[in-house]
């Protein structure tokens, strides 16, 4: 697991870090003004019905039963299924496309009704999500080819397709601006044409694999596929709560002040960097591995990789969340403090990320603990607890919006998922699915007073530090900042024996 887990944190790591290039490029063109909200609106939408239909619910239903096909009746039977789904896929997208263009309107009045007071924001809203929209159909299905190639513990490919959105985006926003009414239509393009293209590299992965998908087979209702839609239908919110709260966040920001919705954007694309390399390689490595072992009568072993994946996602999330927590504003400001983004954002976004960091435990241990339920195929606890936690985010939403603003909404997400993280430990716990061994017990502690001691480290840092002039000095702190909380967390956390120098060298030498 660690390997993979490594691979896929490694292309996640340089997707994000492109990501801020990207999102650096955006901030200087686009600031925080009204086409930048629109785009943000245009570009959840679809993303939304990725993690719903593509990664989240599918992958949930889909990557257990491929592989549990995979070891028992052979790699003919499990292409057999992910083809036959792929069609079903293509057939719904593609009508969910359609009527979503022609009903665009509508649908932008429901995600973002705060728009409505100002027509200008609200057209552009329009204009932009149905460029975008057809981009659900692609990366849903290479989502589903990805989840083909995790089965077959190919992780490398299906990780690196998001470089081709940033580079395609950054491309697009660079060249097709001037053909085009804003920078947010030329981004808009960008987008569907990197899903075109990231389908395209994961079914050549998955052909090099000996799995060349043939994405429009006619679709039959075997037992196998009636299966893994029965499952996904309620792990459509049980796996996809969190962009069910996001896109929650965009309803309610819509009501605020204008830049709302681009501050929070802004503040999850810096949160989205721990989450999506440590939670996504986590999650994404965990769920075919449990599968496979519980399927193979491996109970003990299964205990001993969720109390590994713990371990490891709390290793680097536990420091990332406090080093985001104090030194936020220094962070926005040197990503993103330029041309049309200024100080005032940079302050008001830093305020949305200080509330999302302190829920980024909770957001990648979601991602540990749903695979336990995923992979003994159940899929409506979480869908229960999914429900419970959008209740109680829309609650939090109403109540802190106006004493908070946009803070309010960032912090009611996080305040839910730590709700949503709480019921399922206890439920996977009193099912005896959960139970920390005596290393982990002993490790947990240690790490967090390790990561406390690197936050207050940097914030003395910070506080004695001189305020930086320009985007080189703000980088340049930025990276003293970094640099100084790795080497403290890295020498307490060593300290108190929270890592093994030994585990530590033993995972170097299987990476070279």
């Amino acid at each position: 697991m660690l390997r993979s887990v490594l691979t896929v944190g490694g292309w996640t790591m340089a997707s994000r870090i492109l990501g801020f290039a990207r999102d650096m490029l955006i901030a200087a063109r686009l600031g925080t003004g009204p086409v930048a909200d629109a785009f943000f609106v245009a570009l959840r939408l679809p993303n939304l019905f990725r993690r719903l239909f593509g990664e989240g619910a599918f992958n949930a239903a889909f990557i257990p039963a491929f592989s549990g096909t995979l070891v028992t009746e052979g790699r003919v039977s499990a292409k057999e299924l992910a083809e036959r789904l792929a069609c079903l896929m293509t057939l719904w997208l593609s009508t969910l496309a359609i009527l979503g263009i022609a009903f665009m309107p509508q649908v932008i009045g429901v995600l973002a009704p705060g728009f409505g007071r100002e027509p200008e924001k609200f057209a552009l809203a329009v204009e932009m999500t149905r460029i975008v929209f057809p981009y659900l159909v692609f990366i849903c299905l290479a989502a589903l080819v990805s989840g083909v190639l995790n089965g077959l513990d190919r992780f490398a490919a299906a990780a690196a397709t998001p470089i081709l959105f940033n580079l395609l985006s950054m491309i697009s926003l660079l060249t097709l601006t001037p053909y085009v009414a804003t920078p947010g239509h030329a981004l808009a393009w960008g987008v569907v044409i990197s899903g075109v293209a990231q389908l395209g590299l994961v079914w050549l992965a998955a052909a090099q694999a000996g799995m060349a998908l043939n994405l429009f087979r006619p679709p039959r209702l075997t037992p196998p596929v009636r299966m893994v839609l029965r499952r996904m239908l309620p792990g459509m919110l049980g796996a996809g709560v969190t962009q069910i709260n996001l896109a929650m966040d965009t309803i309610i920001a819509s009501f605020l002040v204008s830049g709302s919705v681009s501050y929070l954007y802004y503040a999850d694309r810096v949160g989205q960097l721990p989450l999506g390399v440590i939670g996504a390689a986590v999650g994404t490595a965990l769920l075919p591995l449990l599968s496979r072992q519980l399927r193979a009568g491996q109970r003990l072993q299964a205990h001993r990789s969720v109390n590994r994946a713990i371990e490891m996602a709390l290793l680097l999330t536990l420091p990332c969340a406090v080093g985001l927590a104090v030194t936020a504003e220094p962070i926005v400001a040197a990503l993103f403090q330029r041309g049309a983004f200024g100080p005032d954002a940079t302050i008001k976004t830093a305020l949305a990320l200080v509330a999302y960091a302190a829920g980024l435990p909770a957001f990648v241990l979601i991602k540990v603990a749903a695979p336990g339920f995923f992979a003994r195929g159940d899929t409506t606890t979480p869908v229960r607890i999914g429900i419970a936690s959008v209740a109680l985010n829309l609650g939090l939403n109403l109540a802190l919006m106006g004493p908070l603003g946009h803070v309010g909404v960032a912090l009611s997400t996080t305040l839910s998922a730590w709700f949503n993280l709480t019921l399922l430990a206890v439920l996977l716990a009193r099912r005896g699915h959960l139970h920390l061994d005596r290393r982990c017990r002993r490790r947990l502690p240690r790490l967090l007073l390790a990561s406390m001691a690197m936050g207050a480290a940097v914030a003395l840092l910070l506080a004695i530090a001189p305020e930086p002039t320009g985007g080189s000095g703000r980088a340049l702190l930025v990276a003293t900042l970094i640099g100084t909380g790795a080497l403290v967390f890295a020498s307490v956390a060593l300290a108190l024996r929270a890592v093994e120098p030994g585990e530590m060298r033993t995972l170097l030498r299987r990476r070279r």
